[in-house]
C-alpha cells in the first residue's frame, strides 16, 4: 500500500490530502492556516499538518501527486494572448512573472516545499480528472455518471463521464473560453461581487429578482445546444484579453456600467442573478439529460465549482434524471487535491473500491484539526480567560441549548475543521431557527455581510422529508429545497407590500414559515441533515434542541466574519468571538459568556465592518 499527498494549488483554493494505505487521514485548506481568504500560495502548511496527521515525513511518501497540468494550462494562456494580441498586454505581463519564477517549474518548487526530502516520483494529473475523481470515488455507487463544470482548467471547461468501480472515463469536454462557469463569474462581477467566492451571494440574491434577462442572455450572450453545451459570444467578454470580465458591449446591452461593490443593489441585479440561475440550472439539466443519455447509469457524481450551486442541484434531483445525485463537500478547486490523490491510489495503482452504499470513505469531510480540552484550556488559562467548563456532554448540551433558547448566538467549536468550503458543525456558527431576527441579527451584528443572505439549517436527518420536501439526507448542504407548506405562514397584505419592497432589508424580515431564520424568499431553504454516525455531539446538540423544543432544525453558518476564512484553532475563534457580537463561545467542553469577557476592542470590530453596507 501507499502513502499519496495531493495538492492543488496556484489559482483559487490551495490545499492537500493524504491517503495512507487506503485511508483518508488528513486534508485541509491552505487559507485556514495563513488566514488569507481563498489563499492561492503553495499549501506548505496544510501538507505540514496532513504529514503530523499521519506520523509520517516527506520521505515516506511514494506519491505527491498535483490537480492539473502546468504545462497545459500554459499553452491555453499563451494561446489565447497570441489570439487577441496586441489586446491583453496589460495581462500577460501581470501573469508571465508567477508562471516564469514558479508554476513552469512545479517538480522543483514542490521538491522545495517538501525540504528536499521527498525523492520519490510526482505525478500530475488532468483538472477536470482530479475533479471526476472527488466525485465518484468517494461516492457511494459502484456505477455513476459523472458530470464536471467550473470555470476553466487547462483547456477543459466541463466534461461528462463515467464510473465504474475503481476507474473513471471522461467521454466529452467542453473547451474555453465557452464555459458556463466563467459566464456566472462574469455577471457575478457585473453585478459587484467579487470573482471566485461572490458566486455564492449571486445564487442568494436570485430569488429576489424575476429571471427577465433569460431570453436576452440566450439570445445574445450564448448559443445553448441541446447537450448542455454553449458557445459564448466573445464581443460580450473581458476576460480573455483584460482584467475585468465584461466588456462595454455587455454594459451597453444591461443599461450601464458594473455595480459598484457595497453600493445599493438594485433591480437590475436582482433580476440578472435571477436570470443566470435559470440559465444555469437549464445547463445543467440539459447536460445532465446527455450523460444519462450517452451513458445510461443510474445514479450521477458531480464536481466542480458549478456544483456548488446547491439551487441548481435541488432543481437536478427534482428532475428525476436519475435515481440519485452525490456530490462531495470540497467540490470545488480544494476538492481537487482528494481527487488527485484518489486518482493515484485507484486508477493509476489499480487498488481495489468497495462502495458499500455510504460515503464512509470521506469521513464526513471533517478531515482537519482538531483541539483536545487540555489544549483548550491551556490556552485559555495562559491569556487568563473566563471559561466554564462542563464536565460531561449532557451538561454542556443543556448550557448551549439554554443560550439558543435566550436567542443567544453561539460559537460552536468542536472535533475535526471541515474540509471544503461549507461549515458543517464542527466550526459553525449556530442560533434557534424559529427566531424571525435571527437572519438578520446574524448577518448584520456577527458577519457583517449582506442582510439579504440566506443562512442554512442543520436538521436531524429523520427529521428532513417532515420539515422540508426533500425525501433523502443533504449532508454536506449542496442541496437546495422547499420548506413543507404546513410549515408557511400566510402572509399579512402589509408582509406582501413588504415583499416588493426594493429594500432587501425589509423582505428580509418578513416571518415566513414557522422556522423564519432559515426560510429564504422564495420559501426555499440549503438544507444540511446531520446524523450520528457523521456528526457525533453535534447530532446530539440537535436532538437536545429538539427535546426542549419539539423542532429539529436549527441554524447553521460558517464561524468566521467577513473577508476571513473560517476558524481553524481556539485562538482563531476566540479573536472571532470578541472582533463581533457574538453572545456565547464553546470550544469543545469550555463555554465562554461574552459577560464574562472584557470589553470589546471596537477597532478590531472595525476593521471587519469596515465601509459595510446594509443591503
Amino acid at each position: 500500500m501507499s502513502k499519496i499527498l495531493g495538492l492543488s494549488a496556484y489559482y483559487h483554493d490551495s490545499a492537500a490530502a493524504l491517503i495512507v494505505d487506503g485511508q483518508l487521514v488528513a486534508a485541509a485548506q491552505e487559507e485556514r492556516f495563513t488566514r488569507k481568504k481563498h489563499d492561492h500560495n503553495f499549501p506548505k502548511n496544510a501538507v505540514d499538518y496532513c504529514l503530523r496527521e499521519a506520523k509520517i515525513q516527506p520521505e515516506d511518501l511514494d506519491y505527491v501527486v498535483f490537480y492539473d497540468k502546468p504545462l497545459l494550462k500554459f499553452d491555453r494562456l499563451l494561446e489565447t494572448y497570441l489570439a487577441f494580441a496586441p489586446v491583453g498586454l496589460r495581462s500577460f505581463l501581470m501573469a508571465m512573472p508567477l508562471w516564469l519564477k514558479t508554476k513552469l517549474h512545479l517538480p522543483k518548487e514542490i521538491r522545495k516545499s517538501l525540504d528536499g526530502r521527498f525523492k520519490q516520483k510526482i505525478v500530475f494529473t488532468g483538472h477536470h480528472e482530479s475533479h471526476a475523481a472527488s466525485a465518484f470515488f468517494p461516492s457511494p455507487f459502484d456505477e455513476a455518471a459523472i458530470l464536471t463544470m467550473d470555470g476553466v482548467g487547462e483547456w477543459d471547461t466541463a466534461s461528462i463521464g463515467i464510473g465504474r468501480g475503481n476507474k473513471i472515463q471522461l467521454l466529452k469536454k467542453l473547451e474555453f473560453p465557452h464555459s458556463i462557469g466563467l459566464l456566472y463569474s462574469a455577471i457575478t462581477y457585473f453585478c459587484g461581487f467579487r470573482v471566485n467566492s461572490g458566486e455564492y451571494k449571486l445564487m442568494g440574491l436570485a430569488p429576489y429578482g424575476e429571471p427577465k434577462y433569460v431570453d436576452l442572455i440566450l439570445e445574445k450572450l450564448i448559443d445553448l445546444k441541446p447537450d448542455g453545451s454553449l458557445a459564448m459570444d466573445m464581443k460580450y467578454f473581458n476576460y480573455c484579453q483584460g482584467l475585468t470580465m465584461t466588456s462595454p458591449a455587455f454594459d451597453e446591452l444591461f443599461g450601464g456600467p458594473p455595480r459598484n461593490a457595497e453600493s445599493m443593489i438594485t433591480q437590475r441585479e436582482m433580476d440578472l442573478a435571477a436570470s443566470i440561475q435559470k440559465v444555469t440550472e437549464e445547463v445543467v439539466l440539459r447536460m445532465a439529460r446527455h450523460a444519462k443519455e450517452i451513458t445510461g447509469a443510474k445514479y450521477i457524481c458531480l464536481a466542480g465549482g458549478v456544483a456548488l450551486n446547491c439551487v441548481a442541484n435541488g432543481v437536478l434531483l427534482r428532475e428525476k434524471i436519475f435515481d440519485d445525485i452525490w456530490i462531495p463537500a470540497p467540490a470545488g478547486d480544494a476538492g481537487g487535491a482528494l481527487g488527485a490523490a484518489m486518482f493515484v491510489h485507484f486508477q493509476l495503482l489499480e487498488n481495489e473500491r468497495k462502495p458499500d452504499g455510504s460515503d464512509a470513505l470521506i469521513r464526513g469531510s471533517l478531515l482537519g484539526p482538531k483541539f483536545s480540552n487540555e489544549e483548550i484550556r491551556a490556552f485559555l488559562d495562559s491569556k487568563q480567560i473566563k471559561y466554564h467548563f462542563a464536565p460531561n456532554e449532557g451538561e454542556l448540551l443543556r448550557k448551549t441549548v439554554a443560550a439558543m433558547l435566550d436567542e443567544k448566538v453561539v460559537g460552536w467549536f468542536q472535533d475535526r475543521m471541515e474540509f471544503g468550503p461549507r461549515a458543517l458543525g464542527a466550526r459553525s456558527i449556530i442560533g434557534d431557527s424559529r427566531s424571525a431576527k435571527m437572519q438578520s441579527q446574524m448577518n448584520v451584528r456577527i458577519k457583517f455581510r449582506e442582510s439579504f443572505r440566506p443562512f442554512a439549517p442543520s436538521v436531524l436527518a429523520e427529521d428532513v422529508s417532515a420539515s422540508f420536501e426533500l425525501d433523502r439526507e443533504s449532508p454536506y448542504m449542496l442541496l437546495v429545497a422547499p420548506v413543507r407548506k404546513e410549515l408557511r405562514c400566510e402572509l399579512s397584505e402589509e408582509q406582501q407590500r413588504a415583499m416588493l419592497d426594493p429594500d432587501l432589508r425589509k423582505r428580509v424580515n418578513v416571518k415566513r414559515s414557522t422556522i423564519p431564520a432559515i426560510t429564504h424568499v422564495d420559501m426555499s431553504a440549503r438544507i444540511q441533515s446531520v446524523d450520528e454516525k457523521r456528526n457525533g455531539r453535534y447530532y446530539r446538540l440537535i436532538r437536545e434542541f429538539k427535546k426542549q423544543t419539539g423542532c429539529g432544525v436549527i441554524i447553521n453558518t460558517s464561524f468566521n466574519i467577513r473577508g476571513e476564512p473560517i476558524v481553524c484553532t481556539p485562538q482563531d475563534a476566540y479573536r472571532c468571538f470578541m472582533a463581533s457580537d457574538m453572545d456565547v463561545l464553546v470550544l469543545e467542553n469550555c463555554i465562554l459568556y461574552k459577560t464574562d469577557q472584557p470589553q470589546q476592542d471596537e477597532k478590531e470590530k472595525q476593521k471587519y465592518v469596515g465601509s459595510f453596507s446594509l443591503d
